[in-house]
């Protein structure tokens, strides 16, 4: 019986082993797929991470204004050094050119903060022991942005631009400034063919208002963004988040193919499925910051076979070892058993690989087979250094570039712009025609002053709202664009500043011109150019004020209060609510940078200045002269022209924390807390 017992057992191992064996060469038989490799040209890349440990403060991934809600000091939580633990735990490994190489594992092994490590952008982290190295040299945010493209799990894109738009803005960004127009349009199109976006490269882009390219499109765009430069080493975070499997699949099939053309690709995935699992070249597999397997994908079976953990048949090998070493917290004593299994799986590998140059297992039968890859004979010019600020475009070519495409974004949002301007003619409508049919009959001095008051003070409310949540929307966007060197603050300061100024100059016309002329204001070229020019500058001052306000501050909920805030107290200062002369410090301070107070002396001085007044008491009917009753309101103290530059002095201040705003604090988008 014990014999029989024996033999039963070996059968089955043999079987098991059989199993193995036909399940990883049909998992990994080679795909026919005779596409143009959209090769890197320039010197073999390598990628190496040694004894790695790194420490993620948990802290500081909570948003300082949450703290706050949550009444906590944020300087004092940092300091608790409970809220820190360890991402990242003795990683080493080392992948050419040539390799993609796909990061596994369940949620929390440390995917996230291993690619924050690489790529040089370890928010709230640290680096207890370890180092990067690229191409022999210890990683430096220069070196990255010269050899390394990142693109980050979330779409990053203009939606109202097409395809082929958003890339040629890049290309106009990015490539040297030695490229010819023509190189630049060819590389465009040698980006859009091997990304097999061709089909969609006239559509807009889209996003989730905006209907546009679909989901798997839109993120080859992104990467055909990065890959416009032609990166040495692609870097991907969950590419494959959000999209259905064939697209998925679809998506990594163009990975690979870029990494056969002598590229180094990393990506990181959740749980990929198994005809994706066939096309890595190597994968490591992660469990609380420890790697538990390292080497070719189609090996990964006979590893674990190896070490007691067959994979079953018809099995996905990257579900089932993700599962095998994921913690169980559902009770405190799964969570324990799990976390001992998965200590000594990655105590095991190490034991394993312990004494390999490049950390990755290798058996024993076969040879890996991942270094080396025959790539297509079309290869494009050697650009080795398209990352290097010395050959990138001038300042005046990217505010060009940029200005560029911020009018052509504004102005293919058709139903915003129609939009904006109905609000204006509305608004327009309805004050002018409350106004309209006194004809000769003279509007009394308060209801005349109200007139001008609403002028002034009703459309940057709108504005404003518009502004920030725009600035708001772009945030993500522009913080990855200057994070990756794309251009500087300098450029896209003046192209936001000067590229919004045609629909604002649309939308004061509409809105001021048809009032002028409803409500029988005085007559005149030169008084209508006056009362125009005034209401075009304090709506810009809003304009500027919401600038400030959505740079400085981090989310939109905050920048609205803000200028909301600053709105109300500017409103009720500004000389209409109450006389100037009876505010006490705090508002009569306030007072002097409001620019609505400003406003509307300029309006009530070019209304009544200069010209009689003449009114009624009873059979009786006086005239006193306009000055003395915008005199007796305090709206007299400055000339005319000194209102217009302290308004524009004013906008100046705004412009200018606008700038220091964008310049040094570069506010992160929610999404990327």
């Amino acid at each position: 019986m014990a014999e029989k017992t024996t033999e039963d057992t070996q059968l089955w191992i043999g079987t098991v082993l059989q199993d193995a064996s036909g399940l990883q060469d049909s998992l990994f038989s080679s795909e026919s797929d005779n596409s143009l490799y959209f090769t890197y040209s320039g010197q073999s890349n390598t990628l190496e991470v040694r004894d790695l440990t790194y420490q993620v403060d948990i802290a500081s991934q909570v948003p300082w204004f949450e703290q706050l809600a949550q009444f906590k000091i944020p300087w004092r939580s940092h300091s608790s050094q409970d809220k820190c633990d360890l991402g990242i735990q003795n990683l080493s490994f080392k992948v050419r050119s040539g390799q993609m190489l796909a990061i596994i594992g369940s949620s929390g092994c440390g995917r996230a903060s291993l690619l924050d490590v690489i790529t040089g952008r370890s928010h709230g982290g640290k680096m207890k022991s370890g180092q990067i190295w690229i191409n022999g040299q210890p990683s430096t945010p220069q070196l990255m942005r010269k050899c390394v493209a990142h693109v980050r799990q979330h779409d990053q894109l203009l939606p109202n631009l097409t395809v082929r738009e958003t890339l040629a803005f890049v290309a106009q960004m990015r490539l040297p400034r030695t490229f010819s127009q023509a190189q630049r349009d060819k590389r465009v199109e040698e980006v859009i063919a091997e990304l097999r976006l061709r089909q969609c490269a006239n559509t807009r882009v889209g996003n989730t208002y905006v209907r546009g390219v679909s989901g798997g499109e839109r993120r080859r765009v992104s990467i055909g963004v990065q890959l416009l430069w032609n990166p040495g080493i692609l870097i991907l975070d969950e590419p494959t988040s959000g999209l259905d499997s064939f697209t998925a699949h679809n998506l990594v099939r163009t990975l690979s193919r870029l990494a056969k053309g002598n590229r180094l690709v990393l990506i990181s995935l959740h749980q990929p499925r198994s005809d994706i699992f066939r096309l890595f070249d190597l994968v490591l597999l992660m469990t609380s910051g420890t790697p538990v397997y390292l080497g070719a994908a189609q090996h990964m079976v006979q590893y674990f076979t190896s070490i007691g953990h067959p994979c079953p048949r018809y099995s996905n090998p990257a579900d089932f070892y993700v599962d095998l070493t994921s913690i169980d917290r559902r009770s405190k004593e799964q969570e324990v058993a799990t976390m001992e299994k998965a200590r000594s799986l990655a105590a095991l590998f190490l034991e394993k690989v312990r004494g390999f140059d490049d950390f990755l297992w290798k058996a024993e039968a076969k040879e890996c087979g991942t270094d080396t890859y025959a790539v297509s004979s079309q290869t494009l010019t050697q650009d080795p250094d398209c990352g290097t600020a010395a050959e990138r475009p001038g300042i005046l070519h990217q505010f060009t570039t940029l200005i560029r495409r911020q009018i052509s974004n504004d102005f293919r949002d058709l139903p915003t712009l129609l939009i904006h301007g109905a609000e204006a003619c509305l608004m327009s409508f309805i004050i002018g025609f409350i106004y309209y049919g006194h004809g000769s009959q003279q509007v009394s001095f308060m209801d005349m002053s109200a007139l001008l008051f609403m002028i002034g003070a009703l459309v940057p409310f709108n504005v404003i709202l518009d502004v920030v949540s725009k600035c708001h929307s772009e945030r993500s966007m522009l913080y990855h664009e200057l994070e990756d060197g794309l251009y500087t603050v300098g450029p896209y300061f003046f192209a936001k500043i000067l590229g919004e100024l045609p629909e604002h100059c649309a939308y004061v016309i509409i809105y001021g011109m048809p009032i002028y002329w409803l409500t029988n204001l005085r007559p005149g070229a030169e008084l209508f150019l006056l009362h125009f020019m005034l209401v075009w500058l304090v709506v810009y001052c809003s304009r500027t004020m919401a600038l400030a306000a959505s740079a400085m501050l981090p989310t939109f909920h905050m920048s609205s209060f803000c200028c909301h805030a600053l709105y109300n107290s500017f409103y009720l200062t500004s000389g209409f609510m109450i006389n100037l002369n009876n505010l006490w410090i705090v508002p009569a301070w306030i007072s002097k940078v409001s620019f609505l107070r400003w406003c509307f002396a300029g309006l009530m001085q070019i209304q009544f200045n200069g010209h009689p007044y003449t009114f009624q008491l009873g059979n009786l009917t006086f005239s006193i002269a306009g000055d003395r009753m915008v005199t007796a309101m305090d709206l007299n103290s400055h000339p005319l022209y000194a209102v217009y530059l302290i308004i524009i002095s004013i906008s100046c201040g705004f412009l200018l924390l606008y700038y220091l705003s964008l310049k040094f604090i570069k506010q992160k988008s929610v999404q990327d807390w």
